[in-house]
């Protein structure tokens, strides 16, 4: 009931998201957590009602000094006395918030994994009763987690440090192998495990095989989208720049973003994504953790992701505000080669880079199936679920096609040649191409030259990459990238096994597209004016007190109050996300532009 007040008298919520009150409620009986859940389901509110429950202050572990500091402009704009410490605020700020944590002026305390476990923070705070450590993207701290952070592992100590305080972790992405590994080393099991589920059933899903022209490909992607929010995620920091400078030329509203740039470049085109409409950030993967932007309407991929984990984050940056939102993968064999060549120059032993391949041919088994993606993606979180008919697969279901002997051809030149080239040269056999390469090296002269020129170069290309996902052939980076058969390819090769592959159209399907008309959960044509005046209204107020302009409203209470119309204070203070800080701040300047 406490929790429920919390929610509502402070917060300004009328009831708990599904999984927040039992993840509470755990928590207040004082029992250890980990909580995976997915993107914008409001796990920030499952610790800090707590920490506000807590006779006793609570640190809030966290990897980012943007996401800190949002999330302590958030906590102030309603009333809740919180701080934050980290190296972009000066040491007299610093001081003053650890003392006034530590005289329990302030009950809850931000800090990074790297700031909290150094000793002289752990010695500041050594006769200090902790209720409880939460620790947010708890997945950093496992070495089978997307992006493992080595400072994270220093707080497997906590619970040694401070037996009596409660550990609680969250992430929104973290396989089995994953949460076993947080919660071993977080409290060496002794913690419940929420797992929410995964699917974000408004997330259309597709994969293409990116051509040389792939930039037509994104603006096709793009079409209709001229007004709408979306991110870009690029492979290098040129080419976001590029990326970026291209869209624009196009009449699009894009910005680049990536860690190249000057800290307050990067800050500005970070806040400028967050607070207006219509921009499209095109960002290298420094953007993106913690981002709280909830109407994003799209997220593209330029090259392939790292691993199914880090894609699975990535997209969920996209429709956090339930509404339906895109999302596309454009990738081929060049992007495979860069992430092998990325895996084999990481300085980690051979343990860790065979799990690093392992993820990648998940990622790339899930972009060449054959069967609806969403069910194939969930599938790595062991989570099932019927065909979503939302993604290309299902929408278009590929054929399957008998390959055994177009994969003959291809298997043949790799062992022809020696198994020591790499695609580009092995196309070149199988299309005849008398270069100077091939006829220095005799190739034109083995019995598979020029079988394969019924075929252009993007169908060998993508029937290579799909042998590849499939394990007939592996990229052997060590020895430059050649082509190699494996135990099934050789048996292909000697006709005792079959290959299907899904049909490749050699030209682009072109999708029908309706002109899309915006799409707002429970609004009226007739309110989208009111809508955005209200918006209009909020960019202002935040930029007139330096705050993203979530920390203000949020969409979804903008568009109940241009639904419901409120009169008066009371019926305002009805609204979702207006509790009475926010009542006594900004009621009357929103009532007037209603009432208007």
């Amino acid at each position: 009931m406490e929790a429920l007040q919390i929610l509502n008298n402070v917060f300004g919520y009328n009831s708990f998201r599904r999984g927040q009150e039992e993840i509470i409620n755990t928590l207040l009986n004082k029992k250890n957590i980990l909580a995976v859940m997915p993107t914008g389901a409001g796990k920030s509110l499952c610790y800090q009602i707590p920490a506000l429950l807590f006779n006793r202050g609570s640190i809030i572990v966290s990897p980012l000094v943007a996401l800190m500091d949002d999330q302590i402009l958030a906590l102030k704009e309603i009333g809740v006395p919180a701080e934050r410490i980290h190296s972009h605020l000066s040491e007299d700020q610093n001081k003053k918030s650890l003392h006034d944590f530590k005289d329990g002026i302030i009950k809850i305390l931000y800090l990074s994994p790297e700031n909290l476990m150094s000793e002289k923070t752990l010695y500041e705070l050594r006769d200090i009763d902790i209720a409880m450590f939460a620790i947010d993207e708890a997945h950093c701290i496992s070495k089978w987690g997307a992006s493992f952070r080595p400072q994270y592992e220093e707080l497997s100590k906590l619970s040694q440090i401070y037996p009596d305080a409660i550990i609680a972790s969250f992430t929104a992405t973290a396989d089995k192998n994953t949460r076993d590994d947080i919660v071993h080393k977080l409290c060496n099991y002794n913690a419940k495990i929420f797992v929410q589920g995964f699917d974000r059933p408004n997330l259309s899903l597709a994969v293409e095989q990116k051509t040389n022209n792939w930039k037509k490909q994104l603006l096709n992607f793009l079409e209709n989208k001229i007004d709408e929010s979306g991110i870009i995620y690029c492979l290098s920091r040129k080419e976001t720049e590029s990326v970026a400078d291209f869209l624009n030329e196009k009449n699009f509203n894009a910005i680049p973003y990536h860690a190249g740039q000057e800290t307050s470049l990067r800050k500005n085109n970070q806040n400028k994504f967050m607070n207006e409409d219509g921009i499209i950030i095109v960002a290298t993967i420094a953007f993106g953790m913690g981002i709280d932007k909830s109407n994003v309407r799209f997220v593209a991929h330029t090259s392939l992701p790292s691993s199914i984990e880090a894609y699975y984050q990535e997209i969920g940056r996209a429709g956090r505000d339930g509404n339906p939102s895109e999302t596309i993968l454009l990738y081929g064999l060049n992007d495979l080669f860069q992430r092998r060549r990325f895996i084999e120059l990481d300085k980690s032993n051979d343990h860790h880079k065979l799990r690093e391949n392992k993820r990648l041919d998940s990622l790339l088994a899930y972009c060449e199936t054959p069967v609806c993606r969403k069910k194939a993606l969930l599938s790595y979180f062991d989570e099932e679920i019927k065909n979503c008919n939302n993604c290309d697969n299902c929408l278009r279901p590929p054929k399957m096609l008998d390959g055994s002997e177009l994969a003959q051809m291809v298997l043949s030149a790799i062992y022809r040649s020696g198994q020591t080239f790499g695609t580009v040269h092995i196309i070149n056999i199988l299309l005849g191409e008398k270069s100077s390469k091939i006829l220095e090296r005799g190739h034109n002269k083995i019995q598979t030259f020029g079988v394969g020129s019924n075929y252009n170069k993007d169908f060998w290309q993508n029937f290579i990459r799909q042998l590849l996902s499939s394990g007939h052939i592996i990229i052997n980076i060590k020895k430059f990238g050649c082509l190699q058969i494996t135990k099934s390819g050789l048996q292909i090769l000697k006709n005792e096994l079959h290959f299907n592959y899904k049909e490749i159209i050699s030209k682009p399907i072109k999708v029908t597209k309706n002109k899309k008309e915006k799409i707002i959960i429970n609004i009226n044509n007739s309110d989208l004016d009111l809508l955005a005046s209200l918006k209009e209204l909020r960019l202002k107020i935040s930029k007139n007190i330096s705050v993203p302009t979530f920390v203000v409203f949020s969409d979804a209470s903008l568009i109940e109050m241009a639904k419901l119309k409120p009169k008066d204070k009371t019926a305002f203070s009805k609204i979702n996300g207006v509790g009475p800080s926010k009542l006594k701040k900004y009621s009357d300047k929103f009532l007037s532009i209603i009432n208007d």
